[in-house]
């Protein structure tokens, strides 16, 4: 006997408030019914970067709205539901404690269960979301706040093989919008100034690239534009448009060029397991860069690999994301009771050391 679930979605981690419902029956694709996200770009425009009350106050005030607006998009009610899923970190707190006590409510009103989510678990499985392909694959996240590379074998089942020991390459690419006076968010202002710029120009580090494993930083890289940035400055007086266009495409270029390298190592690795159909997958806001996924399109190509890449809208955060991950947890059996926390770290592997230093709240990756 098939059966067919339901699940509506809460994402609010960072500085989009999110709901979705996905559906999905046994045996079938996920189906996308509905997915509102409200961006919080304008709030935080004039700071620089994401301010977390800011957030949070957001959040609280636009989580209420993105649940209707997507129950009405999807034509269905909260008596339609089979469950709630939420983002339950990590991530800003603030936040995620707006996602999970919402969620809370709706479960506790409508007698729903209630499954908490791991917003990296979000990303990993959204190519299993858009596409359906079968574990084990390779993912890569690279986002604002992470990245890693990671085997998912399974809706809770991930081997890390490395990831960045500072900065993730988004935050790299905010510093240096930040550093050049490009408008935020960095990654889509460097990427259009570099369509301008000469790569050549400037040759930045390529971090890490010493040594055999799949680590990765990004937080030398950054220094090293502002001391070239510093140097014109002084030489000559300030930058042109066209200095400033050459700095982000040397920037740009040494971060494809490292997540290349490094991808193909993990790629050995990920292949020496024989996987029936080897698929790299790459996902999180950093994955919407066309250079980054022109190198990994290449490399999949030189290793006889597949690549996916989700459609935009859903490498940044979104709640359609969370409500498939909370829909395969949902399907195995897991269910989270009203002591559900909202956790500001969360790593994925919970077996690797982390690669970030710990704290009294955990390891942050």
């Amino acid at each position: 006997m098939t059966q067919t679930l339901t699940l509506l979605g809460l994402e609010s981690s960072c500085d989009d408030t999110a709901a979705a419902i996905v559906r999905q029956q046994d045996g079938a694709p996920a189906e996308i019914l509905s997915s509102v996200v409200f961006g919080q770009t304008e709030l935080h425009s004039a700071f620089g970067g994401v301010v977390p009350e800011i957030a949070a106050r957001a959040h609280a005030e636009k989580l209420d709205t993105c649940v209707r607006d997507a129950l009405s998009e999807a034509n269905l009610t909260l008596d339609d539901l089979d469950a709630i899923a939420v983002t339950a970190g990590p991530g800003l707190i603030g936040g995620v404690m707006s996602g999970v006590m919402c969620a809370k409510g709706i479960a506790a009103a409508k007698g729903l269960p209630l499954v908490g989510v791991n917003h990296l678990a979000g990303h990993a499985l959204t190519p299993r979301l858009t596409d359906d392909i079968a574990y084990p694959y390779l993912m890569l996240l690279v986002s604002g706040g992470h990245c890693q590379y990671l085997i998912a074998r399974g809706p809770e089942a991930f081997s890390r093989l490395g990831g960045t020991i500072d900065d993730a390459p988004g935050e790299a690419f905010d510093k240096t919008a930040r550093l050049l006076g490009l408008p935020q968010p960095g990654g889509p202002s460097v990427q259009k100034e570099a369509e301008y710029g000469d790569p050549d120009r400037f040759r930045f580090p390529r971090p890490l690239l010493d040594r055999p494993d799949c680590n990765l930083s990004f937080s030398g890289l950054k220094t090293a534009l502002m001391r070239m940035r510093d140097q014109i400055v002084t030489e000559k007086g300030g930058l042109t448009r066209q200095d400033r266009a050459d700095l982000c495409a040397g920037f740009q270029a040494a971060i494809v060029d490292t997540l290349v390298e490094k991808t193909r190592r993990a790629l050995r690795l990920y292949l020496d397991e024989a996987p029936a159909i080897p698929t790299l997958a790459v996902a999180g806001g950093v994955a919407a860069n066309t250079e980054i996924r022109a190198g990994l399109m290449a490399l999949c190509a030189e290793l006889e690999t597949d690549f996916l890449a989700p459609p935009l809208n859903l490498c940044t955060d979104n709640a359609a994301m969370i409500a498939y991950a909370g829909l395969e947890r949902f399907r195995a059996g897991a269910r989270d009771g009203m002591d559900l926390a909202a956790r500001p770290r969360w790593p994925l592997d919970q077996t690797s050391p982390a690669l970030i230093g710990s704290g009294k709240k955990g390891a942050k990756a």
